[in-house]
């Protein structure tokens, strides 16, 4: 079945991360009781990547600080391997770099905790249809940044966009910048093309000369 949308022939699955044992009760006994078939639980990010693999869910609710991988790190790992499935953030409170960047990665909701048991459902009701749900206050948040981003291309980038592109235009190689930020070779490469495309430049030469020029 199609990741952009599911039918109503069968019931959409569901992985929760978050490192709160009760949280994690709370919200697996607010989903199956909303027609949704929470198929696994973790309590960490690498937990919950792992289970991905096995489980092979349709929607992963994941929240942002966690153990050993927040729910950002999950995030563009999935997304550095071109999984494009269904990802919902649960977060009591989102950076402004991390709310573009999960943006940019197409993330399908974004859930505050606080009043999470009214919004979630109504949030995995619009994502298991292809749709994409983020709260009303952090939408315009979203929408602010990017206006006062507009005529600013550096300003587009997130924080950790920033300090690759520096990496880049110092001459290291994706496997250096990986080591040093602690991430995956793909992930790099991902990141680097979201920069290029950002910063409407093609190459790592482009990059260095645009951020001499701008220095």
């Amino acid at each position: 079945m199609s990741r952009d949308g599911f039918q109503a022939a069968r019931t959409p699955t569901i992985l929760i991360a978050d490192d709160h044992p009760l949280i994690l009760a709370g919200v697996q006994a607010l989903l199956s009781s909303a027609a949704f078939e929470v198929v696994g639980t973790a309590l960490d990010g690498q937990d919950a990547l792992n289970l991905v693999h096995v489980l092979n869910p349709d929607v992963i609710i994941l929240d942002l600080a966690m153990p050993r991988r927040g729910g950002m790190e999950v995030l563009r790992s999935l997304r550095a391997r071109n999984d494009m499935r269904a990802v919902v953030l649960l977060t009591a409170w989102i950076s402004d770099s991390d709310l573009v960047e999960a943006i940019d990665l197409k993330v399908q909701g974004i859930v505050p905790k606080e009043g999470a048991e009214a919004l979630l459902v109504a949030c995995l009701n619009d994502v298991v249809t292809g749709g994409q749900w983020i709260e009303r206050s952090i939408l315009q948040r979203a929408l602010s940044i990017a206006r006062v981003g507009a005529d600013d291309p550096w300003s587009s980038l997130t924080k950790r966009e920033r300090a690759i592109a520096q990496l880049v235009a110092r001459g290291l190689k994706n496997r250096d910048i990986a080591g040093e930020l602690c991430v995956t070779e793909g992930t790099i490469k991902l990141m680097i093309h979201r920069i290029f495309a950002k910063l409407q430049v093609t190459n790592r030469v482009e990059l260095a000369l645009l951020m001499e020029r701008t220095a």
